[in-house]
């Protein structure tokens, strides 16, 4: 038994806690990891930039693969610290030390208050840090993690101020220690949308490449940059003002396309998961074009009003909110809401008052816009009608002809329960099949791959006797009718092997479901099943290997094993495929979500859309290759 008493518990001190569960503070080390301590770095020095200190990010990977980023703020204070340590050696060294806990260092910022650069120092090998400021040059280097390797010292003199961070990531810590230039270009891109003040320049040493960005036009540029693969109804509508001390940016446009997209960010941080100022900006523009749309007879007095996604379909819009550090409240660690209770309002008057004077001044744009929400409002009540007829069973035959033969349906009836697996090939379809809980788990086989929906015409897709099938299936319509309330499924599983076909397969399947089926990954219905790459026999007992890392682990420590190398789910037993992905208490799902719409929008085209160059550039930049085949039969 093991003893657990006063003894057993560790208090970790500073940085140790840092580099002992990095994930708490960075959230995995991944390659996602590797570049959040980037972005804790280039974080400091926008906050610099917002409070009107500076207006240039200088981000370059350096030949030894360590990584400088630098700003022309006004410099780290140098001064020493009342703790009797250098201001500089406090910043980077100790948690939660930083100057933006009093509102007299910064009025706006949306940094992690202190927490990042220690963090980053903790997760390195070794970092130095250049501060120019009051016409002096100082400079202090930390090894191992945070330990001061050379304290504080004046270096030089200049006329310049800013502060110069360059750092190596810790090669024990992190898996692979390659910076994406294509990630930090996006992200550098959009940091120069937001604050058109700013000069964002990139360098990749390695490779000899060189990105600047600069946008004069700010959020309108973004607006544009996001649509200029959509059909504009409009120019785009620029809004600002100030209300309850909170500056309110928005630049919207609607298209000919059917979904919206609205990012929002305050302080420079985006917020993903919305919040007051997404609710206000909601409200203002519903309300505005529905007093419009009455005030100017194209609703009638007999017509309901247009609802919130009729007066969305097709918008583009761009919100962003400086908030004083007194008002400021997310909800969560990650900021990924706001919960500032001021924003609302503020939104709403801003963006309220400016788009009824737009509406009214600009009769041909807002009958265009209209026009557009009519013809959802028409849309929205038909396919309501048609959903209403479905249940009561006037519309099933057809789908019933269509799914007759190729789903194995579950016995309950609980769409909040039942789970739907999409598998590949009836010989996986076959065994999916033998190893499923019947009571809740249906299986759908797809004979071969389905069509790139992002290339074909819509004309085309809907030949596809597959799609049709798995439309039918989810039973929730798809597009702009599709509605995620009336899915059969909890859960939709794509399950596919585990080679280059199956790998094929799920980006068709993804394209597929970003395109028609959005609001299914939005709500958190969608993920991807994760069978197991290799299985381990040892006398009677056996093991189960997800990751190449994994089989290394325990092969290293066992004799006599036999080894077999999964390449297809038609080559596993239903009791294996049961015990190791179908199982709900066992099994790995990766759940798809949407972190950034508008990076989601360009990932999709730039790999399933025709061009071919971006996307060679990006997976030969983004994608580990290997030659090698790790599988063998072993026996030792």
């Amino acid at each position: 038994m093991v003893k657990y008493d006063e003894n057993s518990i560790t208090i970790l001190e500073g940085l140790e806690a840092v580099r002992k569960r990095p994930g708490m503070y960075i959230g995995s080390t991944d390659k996602r990891g590797l570049h959040h301590l980037v972005w804790e770095i280039i974080d400091n020095s926008v906050d610099e930039i917002i409070n009107g200190y500076g207006n240039k990010i200088t981000v370059r990977i350096n030949k030894d693969g360590s990584i400088t980023v630098a700003d022309n703020g006004r410099g780290v204070p140098t001064g020493m610290h009342k703790s009797g340590k250098s201001t500089p050696e406090v910043i980077y060294t100790i948690l939660h030390a930083g100057g933006k806990f009093e509102t007299a260092g910064y009025k706006v910022s949306g940094g992690l208050h202190g927490v990042g650069a220690s963090v980053v120092n903790a997760l390195s090998d070794w970092m130095e840090v250049t501060i120019l400021r009051d016409g002096k040059i100082h400079q202090i280097k930390f090894k191992e993690g945070g330990k001061v390797a050379s304290p504080l010292k004046e270096i030089g003199t200049t006329n310049k101020t800013g502060t110069i961070v360059t750092f190596m990531p810790n090669s024990e810590i992190f898996k692979n220690l390659s910076f994406s230039y294509t990630t930090i270009c996006e992200r550098m891109q959009e940091s120069a949308f937001l604050l058109k003040e700013l000069t964002c320049e990139i360098e990749d040493v390695i490779d000899n490449k060189k990105t600047t960005y600069h946008y004069d036009n700010g959020l309108i540029s973004f607006v544009e940059y996001i649509n200029d693969d959509k059909t504009p109804l409009h120019k785009v509508i620029s809004i600002s003002g100030t209300k309850n001390n909170i500056e309110v940016d928005v630049a919207m446009q609607y298209t000919d396309s059917y979904n919206e997209n609205i990012i929002s960010f305050v302080n420079n941080v985006k917020t993903i998961d919305g919040g007051s100022h997404e609710v206000g900006f909601k409200t203002a523009i519903t309300k505005a074009f529905n007093e419009y749309a009455r005030n100017n007879n194209m609703l009638k007095n007999k017509d309901t009003n247009f609802e919130g996604t009729d007066a969305r379909e097709g918008l583009t819009a761009v919100i962003n909110l400086k908030i004083p550090e007194s008002l400021l409240q997310f909800e969560g660690q990650t900021k990924g809401k706001l919960g500032t209770p001021e924003a609302k309002p503020a939104v709403e008057g801003v963006v309220y008052d400016a788009l009824k004077y737009y509406l009214e001044e600009n009769r041909e744009v807002s009958v265009n816009i209209l026009e557009k929400m009519v013809k959802s409002k028409t849309a929205r009540e038909a396919a309501r009608k048609a959903r209403e007829e479905a249940r009561n069973g006037k519309s099933k035959k057809n789908e019933a002809r269509n799914i007759i033969g190729k789903l194995t349906p579950p016995q309950g009836r609980n769409p909040k329960i039942n789970e739907l697996f999409i598998v590949e090939g009836n010989s996986a379809g076959g065994t999916a099949k033998n190893a499923r809980d019947r009571k809740f788990q249906a299986i759908l086989p797809l004979r071969g791959k389905i069509i790139n929906t992002l290339k074909a015409t819509d004309a085309d897709i809907f030949k596809n006797e597959e799609i049709n099938t798995m439309i039918n299936c989810i039973g929730a319509g798809y597009g702009d009718n599709f509605d995620v309330k009336d899915i059969n499924y909890d859960k939709v599983i794509i399950m596919t092997d585990a080679d280059d076909d199956g790998a094929h397969i799920q980006c068709l399947l993804l394209t597929f479901f970003y395109k028609y089926m959005r609001e299914l990954i939005e709500q958190g219905h969608l993920y991807i099943a994760m069978p197991p790459l290799y299985k381990i026999d040892y006398g009677k007992t056996h093991e189960y290997c997800w990751t190449n890392e994994e089989l290394k682990e325990i092969t290293d420590k066992k004799s006599n094993y036999k080894l077999q190398r999964y390449k297809g789910l038609g080559e596993m037993n239903p009791g294996p495929l049961w015990e190791t992905t179908m199982d709900p208490e066992r099994r790995n799902l990766i759940r798809v979500n949407i972190e950034d719409s508008v990076l989601a929008n360009k990932r999709v085209n730039v790999l399933m859309g025709d061009v071919v160059e971006p996307r060679k550039e990006w997976i030969n930049e983004n994608v580990e290759f290997s030659l090698e085949d790790d599988f063998a039969i072993n026996l030792k």
